[in-house]
């Protein structure tokens, strides 16, 4: 799968997004030297765009999809739908609950199996979680694993959890009460640029 390999302090410097957004713990002490120079309304549409995709670390094909089914939602605005789909993908989700560090570590969680959802194994990153459902880390994880989630869960005890979801750290258990408003997902993305984007 093609992944962007550049380093991560300098995609978010060139994108304007604070490493935390990522859950990296670090900062850039490099300016970008693009700060203060002006851009077009078409480039800040592809930046709006680009931030979200590296944010939820999804490609341009899958990012479209995500776009025309928000399209296609009988409810909300488009680019409202559009961030509630990125919002409840499983890796997000696992990262908002304190089971990750980072986002990326979220999805490899995910990848290696370590995730249930309603007590079967969920090994897809994109999977859509849903109102009511359970996301637990499974036995077999805890066992294997068990000090790397601890270590994780020393990192992320004190990240604030989003209020639609609710998270038991200690058991490694978490459940999605409802789906997010736009008001409750704290991501720096215009989305309202990404629309404008797509509609042309």
């Amino acid at each position: 799968m093609a992944r962007d390999m550049s380093p991560v302090l300098k995609r978010c410097r060139s994108l304007g997004i604070e490493p935390y957004v990522l859950g990296i713990d670090k900062k850039s002490n490099r300016k970008n030297l693009r700060a203060g120079k002006k851009v077009s309304d078409y480039g800040n549409q592809l930046r709006e765009k680009q931030k979200a995709k590296f944010i939820y670390g999804v490609l341009e094909k899958p990012f479209r999809n995500y776009y025309e089914k928000a399209q296609k939602a009988k409810f909300g605005t488009t680019g409202e739908n559009l961030m509630v789909l990125l919002e409840t993908r499983l890796d997000n989700v696992v990262f908002r609950l304190g089971f990750a560090r980072t986002r990326v570590e979220a999805r490899q969680i995910v990848d290696h199996k370590h995730i249930q959802v309603n007590g079967k194994t969920v090994n897809i990153p994109s999977y859509a979680v849903k109102a009511g459902d359970v996301i637990t880390v499974s036995e077999k994880a805890k066992n294997k694993a068990g000090q790397r989630f601890k270590d994780v869960v020393e990192v992320t005890k004190g990240r604030s959890v989003p209020a639609w979801l609710e998270s038991d750290q200690d058991n490694l258990t978490g459940t999605v009460k409802s789906y997010p408003t736009r008001e409750e997902i704290d991501v720096p993305v215009n989305e309202v640029l990404i629309v404008e984007l797509y509609s042309k």
